[in-house]
């Protein structure tokens, strides 16, 4: 069994804020004998309109939050799994990605957003993200980590149970949904989407998210999230931003092998396609 630790941060318009944020989860993360430290979508800033989203993006090798992170991840021999902002070709848009950060402080896998936010709610935000950002193409395979095999997924993916379930057929022990929830969503869907993504998967789910007030206008939810192969809750946090905080939960790996071999699903792919 290892470690993991799920961040919990309310990130600005500040990278240097954001990062200063971070820097103390990775602390935290050390101290509690995590292998992996697990942060939010847009950790890097959340800027309060799309005209300041992509005025404040800069590429990783510019970027002082991304610098200083691959810095903390080398010093402490820690991967940090991490969403982030990158340009997009034409420089009207940017990239909402996540990347993970070695224990050498390299960037070695990356994935882009596939499923963008864009509702209204009735007394509650309008949030289109398609205005500022640019949708991914693909999904990442997933791959080897001190944790276990990762597959990483963002935010509004966690609605698409398709991309869970291409990422289990590809032996993912751990699919990440970091997040950035509005507090009406949150409250109604969050725990039971994850949890559901758990279940039918047989995988651990880590969703690290963003809390508290951004600026003037954006709210997050709060309340990481670790959930095992079985649906239970095995970490959380609340959702009243103080200071940036983890929780810890044991990756057992065996456990998945359990619930995989106990549980078998058995797709029916002769009546419906293979996802």
């Amino acid at each position: 069994m290892a470690i993991a630790a799920v961040g919990q941060l309310c990130s600005t318009a500040s990278m240097a804020h954001n990062l200063s944020q971070c820097q103390v989860l990775v602390r935290k993360a050390v101290a509690a004998g995590a292998k992996a430290l697990f942060l939010p979508e847009a950790s890097d800033y959340i800027g309060a309109s799309s005209a300041e989203t992509v005025s404040l993006v800069r590429p990783v090798q510019q970027s002082e939050f991304v610098l200083g992170l691959q810095k903390e991840a080398k010093d402490a021999k820690l991967p940090i799994n991490v969403g982030i902002h990158e340009p997009a070709e034409g420089g009207t848009k940017v990239k909402n990605t996540l990347i993970w950060i070695d224990e050498h402080g390299e960037i070695v896998q990356r994935y882009q957003k596939i499923h963008l936010f864009d509702v209204e709610i009735k007394d509650g935000p309008i949030l289109k993200e398609s205005t500022s950002v640019e949708k991914g193409t693909e999904i990442l395979p997933p791959f080897e980590t001190p944790v276990g095999r990762v597959g990483l997924a963002i935010c509004f993916d966690l609605r698409f149970p398709e991309i869970s379930l291409a990422l289990k057929r590809q032996d993912a022990q751990i699919i990440t949904f970091p997040s950035a929830f509005t507090v009406p969503t949150g409250k109604a869907h969050w725990e039971t989407l994850l949890r559901s993504r758990a279940i039918e998967t047989q995988s651990y789910i880590i969703a690290a998210a963003q809390a508290g007030a951004h600026n003037d206008k954006r709210i997050s939810y709060g309340h990481s999230i670790i959930v095992n192969p079985w649906g239970e809750v095995v970490a959380k946090l609340g959702g009243d931003f103080k200071e940036p905080e983890i929780a810890t939960a044991d990756i057992n790996l065996d456990l998945v092998a359990k619930v995989r071999r106990e549980m078998p699903l058995l797709r029916r792919t002769d009546i419906y396609p293979e996802v």
